[in-house]
């Protein structure tokens, strides 16, 4: 196998100290201006799209989302069926696939992983968290038929279960790697993907090596180094120097820079949302009156055309438009109403009312979160509202909002990237996802309806009885408002005229393998 040359695992290092030193780089070792440091590199540990994109690389799952789609692909798994039921999938593996430390990629390996997360009694369920563990909740049983061969039981039909296989959380680990470094094995990761791991520096740089063995075929990169770089004027500074080859979410007022003049602009639309969690349980925000006040209060259209230009749209539920067939397009976005917000507070009595909003710096597909917050706090300021800002980094952010906002704030910015329909509202709006339970619904919304809705979406095995059941959940939700509906953003990412073959996908992951660079 051809080594990594120490100088070129330094690349991360010399950059730091002189970004425009890169110019003269290696050619095929890609560099990626993140916009955060990974929290884990463990994928049944992480939330979060910027882990996402490096975890992509590293592992595989026993499916794919195609390339350019979100339909589902073999991938560990050569094949499938389905018992007439829906409720056994049955795996026939890729035979002499190998993890990136020499241990076979079995049935019995893909057993472990699930057991791992699922089975509260299993020796190695202490290595978690395993925060969305929910994708997999319907899966009664896991069973190693043979080497070659898997079992998923299930505890009733369950749609979004092949999609969920494909995304990050049905990543296969290696079972001896968790065995050897436990609760740390999300610094020392071993997956079967592309790439290898080969080093992880705290706030500089994860360097990520080519497997040479990889069943897929060997990648053309020789390395990839990922950089957490938060601050987007710094990003932008470093792409432009030349220290970094690939950009993700470019700054909506960079984005003309990179259309051209040496580098090419890449989009692609997907289902994400941009929303402001408001806390249901507790202060101004139990009440509904109040929840849709803000809706109203706040000038989306302004935030979409002036601080984002144009690089999203006006959300109008909590339902991504990008899934056109789920997606209720009766539902218009809530007007900019100051007058309308200033009536459902004083008539709640919560005119004037003091709120604390919690802002990050920067994380995955927050859309430029500072000065959108800022704006937000300024619209609801017009309609009388005292809003307090508290700005965290990314992952501290994460730590004080997944748990729940009782007794912390009223309201936090959040955006979700999904791959059905099913996730965003099941782990985030369910009575049952309440962040005491294991979930993400951390403002405490409850609605007995949609709660029924979302159990029966996810059961029904005919695509448009789940469109019908996702329309009205969405309707009762768009009325309720436990969240402020901001925008749906258009992906982006830059890169140098060095870089071939990269594009975006809906996913939103990163997926390196058939990139070069010159």
């Amino acid at each position: 196998m051809k080594k990594l040359s120490p100088w070129a695992l330094g690349l991360a290092a010399v950059a730091l100290a002189a970004p425009a030193a890169l110019a003269q780089t290696p050619p095929n070792v890609l560099v990626v201006g993140q916009i955060a440091e990974p929290k884990s590199l463990d994928p049944h540990a992480v939330t979060a799209v910027n882990d996402f994109r490096i975890l992509m690389n590293v592992y595989d799952g026993l499916v794919r989302y195609k390339d350019g789609t979100l339909e589902v692909e073999p991938s560990l798994a050569s094949s499938w069926s389905i018992s007439e039921d829906g409720t056994e999938y049955t795996f026939e593996l890729r035979q002499g696939v190998t993890f990136h430390d020499g241990t076979p990629v079995n049935a019995a390996a893909v057993e472990f992983n699930f057991d791992r997360m699922l089975d509260e009694s299993h020796p190695f369920h202490d290595t978690g968290p395993f925060p969305l563990s929910f994708f997999f909740s319907a899966v009664e049983d896991v069973e190693a038929l043979d080497d070659d061969t898997v079992k998923f039981t299930l505890n009733a039909p369950y749609a979004p279960f092949l999609s969920n296989l494909a995304y990050p959380t049905g990543l296969i680990v290696s079972p001896e790697a968790v065995k050897t470094h436990g609760a740390d094995f999300g610094r020392n990761p071993a997956g079967s993907g592309p790439f290898k791991f080969a080093e992880w520096e705290s706030n500089a740089k994860v360097v990520v090596v080519r497997n040479e063995d990889y069943w897929g075929g060997a990648p053309s990169l020789e390395a990839i180094v990922f950089r957490p770089i938060t601050d987007a004027n710094t990003r932008v500074a470093e792409m432009l120097s030349g220290g970094i080859d690939i950009m993700v979410e470019v700054p909506p007022d960079s984005v003309a820079t990179f259309d051209g003049n040496g580098f090419q602009l890449h989009e692609q639309a997907g289902p994400h949302l941009w929303f402001l969690i408001l806390n249901a349980k507790e202060g101004p925000f139990a009440d509904k009156r109040v929840r849709q006040a803000v809706n109203y209060a706040i000038d989306k259209k302004a935030l979409v055309e002036q601080i984002l230009q144009g690089t999203a749209e006006v959300a109008s539920g909590p339902t991504p438009p990008a899934f056109a067939w789920a997606y209720n397009d009766a539902l218009q976005p809530y007007p900019h109403n100051p007058e309308k917000a200033k009536a459902l507070l004083e008539e709640a009595g919560h005119a004037g009312a003091e709120l604390t909003f919690y802002v990050t710096e920067g994380g995955s597909g927050m859309l430029d979160p500072v000065p959108m917050g800022a704006a937000i706090q300024a619209d609801l300021a017009k309609v009388g509202l005292d809003v307090k800002i508290e700005t965290y980094e990314w992952n501290t952010f994460l730590g004080q909002v997944n748990p729940g906002l009782e007794g912390k704030a009223d309201m936090a910015e959040m955006a979700w990237m999904t791959n059905d329909p099913d996730t965003l509202p099941y782990l985030a709006l369910r009575t049952e996802a309440w962040p005491d339970k294991g979930g993400f619904n951390s403002g405490y919304y409850s609605n007995p309806e949609v709660d029924k809705l979302l159990e029966a979406a996810r059961s029904a095995t005919d695509q448009a009885e789940r469109a019908r059941l996702y329309k009205e959940m969405q309707a009762i939700v768009y009325e309720d408002a436990p969240w402020a509906f901001i925008a749906n953003w258009k992906q982006n990412a830059a890169t140098s005229e060095r870089v071939s073959n990269f594009k975006l996908q809906p996913s939103f992951f990163l997926l390196l393998k058939d990139v070069s660079k010159s």
